[in-house]
């Protein structure tokens, strides 16, 4: 009997850790304190050791912890932010709730992440932040950004959304720039059990005005300081969290076991694999691979009961929240290639080998086959 590879098994990491969340919820439940408790307070701590900043400021979502963060540097209308490209739209969707201008920047063609390279001609009198993405679980390169940010007094916030644990030069990401922005969606390295995010900084000042915008403005009870939002982690998704940041590596190394053996059972059959430079220890939240004959490729696997994902299949560009930009097909050819080509494989860290292997022979199987149908045409 074929064995069905599902994409990620969420249900999977409940099922290693419940005993640990059992306890973790109980213990919520019977305290009576459900918002901004002694739960959250200890995740906040505990995160923010393992980024190996000062503080961690726990948010409802990881959109908001962007958003908010945005509004914390007082960036606004009339000025502009520097994102990705090719980018999962809520990166720029941060900016625009902001109120500021999305000014995209190409990625490298190899890492898929914004090249710093390219950055300095798209700064402007008007630029006031960048917003590297580690795309993918794979680090950004975060010096030469860093360097660019310094020149022109710019603010730096990583989206860390898709790279708990990884490290970039030995570091952990999350402690890189000014601040960073998570997720903690179900499906994430660390998910939690519903929605989630948190923001990373070494800033007091940042951190203090986060810790208002996220409550309604206020710092005290019924004193609001700012218009502010309501977007609080909640406790029991706290609890949770710590639990879950304590398998986090195991279930990282997990994953950094299947990529390796993919890039190397997987090497040359005409598939793009990911690059990863010397500097970087990704997180692997997803196994990116490139194919010229994409869906193709998806439907055979497809067929071969692997499932996949693309990551993702229209970039922001052209979807139509943002048509007001006029950047049509063609006005960013990188992003628009990579976002044609993509196949996310399976990679979650409770893969069973036999599973990783019949990901494996099926890719090999649809190279094959196509190969055989070019010969015959």
């Amino acid at each position: 009997m074929v064995e069905t590879v599902p994409f990620l098994d969420v249900g999977a990491t409940y099922q290693e850790s419940k005993t640990g969340v059992a306890e973790a919820v109980a213990r919520v439940l019977s305290s009576g304190w459900y918002l901004l408790g002694p739960e959250l307070e200890a995740f906040e701590r505990e995160f923010a050791a393992y980024t190996g900043v000062k503080h961690c400021i726990g948010m409802a979502s990881g959109l908001d912890a962007l958003h908010l963060t945005l509004r914390a540097m007082a960036i606004g209308p009339g000025e502009e932010v520097i994102v990705p490209s090719n980018s999962y739209i809520a990166t720029w969707l941060a900016v625009s709730h902001a109120g500021a201008t999305v000014v995209p920047v190409e990625p490298d063609s190899r890492t898929y992440n914004l090249d710093p390279a390219l950055i300095e001609g798209k700064v402007t009198g008007l630029t006031r932040a960048i917003v590297p993405v580690h795309l993918y679980g794979q680090p950004a390169d975060m010096d030469p950004i860093r360097d660019v940010a310094r020149r022109h007094g710019l603010w730096v916030l990583e989206d860390a959304a898709q790279a708990h644990g990884a490290c970039y030069k030995g570091r952990r990401v999350g402690g890189l720039g000014d601040a960073a922005a998570w997720s903690f969606y179900p499906s994430k390295n660390l998910g939690a059990f519903g929605n989630g995010g948190a923001v990373t900084t070494d800033s007091d000042y940042l951190a203090e005005r986060l810790r208002a915008w996220r409550n309604y403005g206020s710092k005290s009870k019924y004193t609001n300081e700012v218009c502010g939002f309501n977007s609080r982690l909640d406790e029991i998704q706290a609890a949770v969290l710590r639990v879950k940041l304590s398998y986090l590596d195991h279930w990282n190394e997990r994953r950094k076991r299947i990529a390796h053996l993919y890039l190397q059972e997987l090497q040359e059959i005409g598939l793009g694999l990911p690059f990863v430079p010397a500097w970087a220890d990704p997180a692997w939240h997803v196994f990116v691979v490139r194919s010229s004959d994409r869906d193709s490729l998806r439907q055979h696997l497809s067929e071969a009961d692997v499932a996949t994902l693309i990551h993702y299949p229209i970039p922001p560009h052209l979807q139509e929240a943002y048509q007001g930009l006029h950047l049509g097909n063609g006005s960013l050819p990188i992003s628009e290639a990579i976002h044609r080509e993509v196949l996310s494989l399976p990679i979650g860290p409770h893969l069973s080998d036999a599973q990783v292997h019949l990901v494996v022979n099926a890719v090999r199987g649809s190279i094959r086959h196509d190969r055989s149908l070019s010969r015959q045409a």
